[in-house]
């Protein structure tokens, strides 16, 4: 008798997991319906603010494959316009509503993927909800940022929260020629950094025109016609065409609380290696799950499209009979903001502290390129270690031009559970166009291990 598998959520996990089943298990052996409560099916959530910004300029290259091509190519019933309101574990159902008439069924599985994905943080204060205030989470929301911009040709934009969408919608704005001002309740831009390196994306934001105005918690929001018109600080009024909200992201869990699934203490579903749900026949993938942080060796939620593939493949490899296990995450993750990019792996300092470790850090300036060849930029990076062992534990990187790609060697290095012992002797690439003798990581593995040595 044939299965039938739902999915919940029709972008990167859940359609990761829908191709991958597939893959295993013909049309006439799983029958798979997903269901998307969005206008789109695997898109490039990272894309959209670049799209805002018009440097993608066409929306069709955001999107991997649309609904058609999932039905022609892969036989895979993608419904968009659809959003699951509840699930009856008990029944083996969930409840869909349509888009447009509202209309409601009940549609049954043996097997469900929760693949709901996050939602930005939304802060209760006084005018949250006027039009104009956006938070940019799903491709819906870039088309609809797009088209205010567009349309109305707003000259003032409020960022609020300056996280990784924060700084990269402040960039959006500012490429669309408005003025900006970027408010931060905290000291510094980047809480994923530590607070040193967080002043120099500080002081980078400000030096490209954009009012940074951290340490101000925002108060309300000033409402005129329905629509937005100022930020209100603890400081100043800020006047706002347009507000794009950059306060991080929740994973999106209501749905399956609701139904019975259980929650972690990270506030993601409840997942193991193959990410099954304590709940026999259900599966969890993406932004809405709880990961486990292969340095802390704690549940962490962290919302990223790497992570959200990833896991999508692993469902979907279990589900069609395969085996295969999601080994943790590092929390990897890059940005910029202009010409300033921004990079970071494992733990910062505080969180090193907060998992038990007793470590050290240093810091060291480099160029991205031999500093005599043309282009040659800035770079800082810093490591964060272990202090009697040398194991690395994270770093960060702020710099310009090809500076945020070396995270991925740090990365690597930190999967690898390596010391800067190890790290300072690895071979990396040498030509003057690309790197200086000694590059950056081995400078700041360098310094590491020397501090380590001192330390013993």
């Amino acid at each position: 008798m044939r299965e039938r598998l739902v999915v919940v959520g029709g972008d990167a996990a859940g359609m990761s997991a829908a191709s991958n089943a597939r893959r295993r298990r013909p049309p006439d052996e799983l029958e798979i319906v997903a269901f998307e409560r969005g206008s789109f099916t695997s898109y490039s959530a990272c894309g959209i603010p670049y799209f805002i910004g018009d440097v993608v300029t066409e929306l069709d290259s955001l999107i991997a494959r649309s609904p058609q091509e999932f039905k022609d190519k892969q036989s895979i019933d993608a419904r968009i316009g659809h959003e699951v309101t509840e699930i009856d574990l008990e029944a083996g159902a969930v409840r869909v509503s349509r888009r447009g008439d509202g209309a409601g069924t009940w549609e049954g599985f043996d097997q469900l993927v929760v693949a709901t994905g996050a939602v930005p943080v939304r802060p209760d204060l006084p005018g949250s909800e006027a039009l104009g205030i956006y938070g940019v989470q799903v491709l819906d929301d870039g088309t609809t940022v797009r088209k205010a911009i567009d349309e109305a040709e707003p000259s003032r934009a409020v960022v609020v929260g300056g996280g990784y969408i924060g700084l990269e919608m402040a960039e959006a704005f500012k490429l669309r020629g408005m003025e900006v001002s970027l408010v931060e309740m905290g000291p510094q831009p980047m809480g994923t950094l530590d607070p040193d390196m967080g002043a120099v994306v500080a002081d980078a934001v400000r030096n490209l025109d954009i009012a940074l105005y951290a340490e101000e918690p925002v108060t309300h929001f000033e409402v005129t016609g329905g629509r937005v018109s100022a930020v209100v600080t603890e400081q100043r009024t800020l006047p706002a065409d347009i507000v794009a909200l950059g306060l991080g992201a929740r994973p999106n869990t209501e749905l399956a609380e609701n139904g019975g699934i259980p929650i972690g203490t990270s506030g993601g579903i409840v997942v193991d290696r193959r990410m099954r749900t304590p709940v026999e026949g259900v599966w969890a993938a993406g932004d809405c799950t709880e990961k486990f942080h292969r340095v802390s060796r704690k549940a962490v939620a962290i919302a990223l499209g790497t992570h959200a593939n990833k896991e999508g493949r692993i469902a979907g490899i279990n589900i069609g009979g395969g085996y295969a296990g999601f080994p943790g995450v590092l929390g990897t993750a890059v940005t910029k903001v202009c010409g300033v990019e921004v990079a970071r792996t494992g733990l910062k300092e505080s969180e090193a502290t907060d998992a038990g470790f007793e470590h050290l850090s240093v810091t060291i300036d480099s160029t991205t390129r031999a500093a005599y060849f043309p282009g040659a930029a800035p770079i800082k990076l810093k490591l964060v270690v272990e202090r009697l062992s040398g194991r690395l534990l994270g770093a960060q990187i702020v710099g310009e031009r090809e500076a945020a790609k070396r995270i991925d060697a740090l990365a690597t290095a930190l999967w690898n559970e390596m010391t800067v012992d190890d790290m300072l002797n690895m071979d990396l690439s040498y030509a003057p166009p690309y790197s200086p003798v000694w590059d950056p990581v081995l400078v700041a593995s360098r310094s590491a291990w020397k501090a380590v040595e001192e330390s013993r």
